[in-house]
């Protein structure tokens, strides 16, 4: 073999791989990985130009991918003042008074529905501390907002509207809107008179952003959208400077209502690549959230809400899955409620014949009978530990009082899906959650809230999950989420063994290195 340009030494080596468990020594040349040994195979590896870095007896593992992430969209989610912190009322009415205003407004995100406690949300709650000062806020779920009367007026926001998908200005009885704006649809109206992101302070975010998340041992993401603007082209000039720190996979969004001449074009971008990022499969969305009243439920919520999918005619969803299938593109679709589920399920089901794989995003509640069709259907399951954070084991959270004690006590059945020998694939869902490797692999198993602690993995479930797992639901088990000769060279070091360490300690480990496809992006 050719001289490694990296041999790394001195390593608990957990490989993932069945055919050789454990090493002491790796090494990478031209982005792969070319040979797994021990210390004495190392000595014979080394050439002229090799470096070699000693881990000192830290754990080496595949690197960790977020399965489901937002890092470019999610820039222009996480804008403005961050409101993720606010509890009450009380304490959002004093964050707006002191807030920064960017061109005027008063841009905010991260709240969490529970700060109103049980009150609809309405801008009167808010108008008399932002001194008359237009104001929008994304609720943390990213598929909601409030914005404040003078915001509404800028948009011509002024009473109900109908939309091609599942979408809702909120209004009282008398037509005018409380500015509540539920899902993307009725969100979107506002974009055309909010402070707009120079391209430079773009670019400069993302670029620090990744490289954070790298710091936490994130060696790649599936990134489930593709941002409101040329994000090929963003990423290209970012290529064209220096290599990215973190292996990127793009699943453009289709929604309801799209042509064939859409779908083709969907197909069409699966083309575009750059040397470590790369369109891979569409995103669709079966429903909302649960918070906002818009996951799609086989019974309606404590409100009389969530029996509508985002999709007006789920049969037009299924149509699309099926074009896109036909032409060897995957497909990953956000659904939430057990009716969503069901009918992802059933649509995969429908299609009869192999090809691409296909995934399911979020799953929050599912139930026993949906389990085995995961495996059986060779669907992955996408789940994102993090956000049990927002839930409360009394279930006085918004999101267990809607869904009532049977269902939210189906919380994020993470194990039981394991356990019914389905892929699941873990991620932090960034900006909803934090995008931090260590916390997504410690709430998988340590969940909080409503998911029982029973739903925990193992500290080898959640490895899995990051790694071995995360590359099966992007098709690419054989390029990654290993450590074996030929796969690429996406490897962590952690100070401590995530796969059997604590769940708090392995929270706040901190990671050695980081390397991605083959460049060391992180020393720690």
């Amino acid at each position: 073999m050719p001289a490694p340009d990296l041999v790394l030494v001195d390593a608990h080596v957990r490989t993932l791989d069945p055919d050789r468990p454990h090493a002491t020594a790796v090494a990478v040349h031209d982005g792969l990985i070319t040979a797994v040994g021990d210390a004495t195979d190392a000595r014979d590896w080394r050439g002229p130009g090799t470096e070699t870095v000693d881990l000192g007896g830290a754990t080496l593992t595949p690197g960790p991918t977020d399965a489901h992430s937002h890092p470019v969209w999610g820039l222009e989610m996480a804008t403005g003042t961050d409101l993720s912190a606010v509890r009450d009322l009380d304490g959002l009415r004093s964050a707006l008074a002191g807030a920064e205003r960017r061109e005027g407004w008063i841009i905010g995100f991260g709240l969490d529905h529970n700060a109103f406690g049980g009150r609809p949300i309405h801008r009167e709650l808010i108008e008399d501390v932002l001194g008359g000062a237009p104001a929008f806020l994304r609720l943390y779920d990213g598929h909601s907002a409030l914005a404040s009367e003078t915001a509404l007026k800028l948009a011509a926001v002024n009473g109900p509207r109908t939309f091609a998908q599942r979408s809702e200005i909120v209004c009282d009885a008398d037509g005018r809107p409380t500015g509540h704006l539920i899902e993307h649809a009725a969100m979107d109206l506002m974009t055309p008179v909010l402070p707009a992101q120079p391209l430079t302070e773009r670019r400069d975010r993302l670029v620090e952003l990744l490289g954070s998340m790298a710091a936490t041992g994130l060696t790649g993401a599936h990134v489930m959208d593709m941002g409101g603007h040329d994000v090929p082209g963003l990423l290209t000039a970012l290529e064209a400077d220096g290599d990215l720190p973190l292996r990127l996979r793009l699943a453009p969004w289709c929604m309801p209502g799209a042509t064939v001449e859409e779908l083709d074009e969907l197909v069409r971008l699966q083309e575009r690549a750059g040397r470590l990022w790369r369109v891979g499969g569409v995103k669709f969305f079966m429903d909302g959230t649960v918070e906002g009243g818009t996951a799609w439920l086989e019974h309606a919520d404590c409100h009389g809400q969530g029996t509508d999918a985002f999709w007006p005619d789920p049969a037009a969803y299924s149509a699309a899955v099926r074009h896109l299938h036909e032409a060897g593109v995957g497909t990953a679709t956000h659904a939430i409620g057990d009716a969503a589920v069901r009918h992802v399920l059933d649509t995969v089901e429908a299609l009869g014949a192999p090809g691409p794989r296909h995934r399911i995003e979020h799953i929050e509640t599912v139930p026993d009978d949906q389990l085995g069709r995961f495996a059986a259907l060779g669907v992955v399951a996408s789940m994102q530990p993090p956000h049990t954070a927002y839930t409360r084991a009394d279930h006085t959270d918004e999101w267990s009082k809607r869904l009532g004690d049977v269902r939210a006590d189906r919380a994020w059945r993470c194990r039981d899906l394991r356990d019914a020998g389905a892929h699941l694939a873990l991620g932090s869902d960034w900006p909803i959650a934090h995008y931090d490797a260590r916390q997504v692999l410690a709430t998988a198993q340590a969940p909080r809230g409503a998911a029982s602690a029973r739903h925990g993995l193992t500290g080898s479930m959640a490895l899995e999950g990051l790694t071995t797992h995360a590359a099966v639901a992007a098709g690419e088990e054989h390029l990654g989420g290993r450590i074996a000769p030929g796969l690429r060279a996406d490897l962590t070091a952690f100070t401590l063994d995530p796969t059997t360490a604590p769940a708090d300690e392995t929270a706040e480990a901190p990671i050695r290195l980081t390397i991605a496809g083959g460049r060391i992006t992180h020393r720690g």
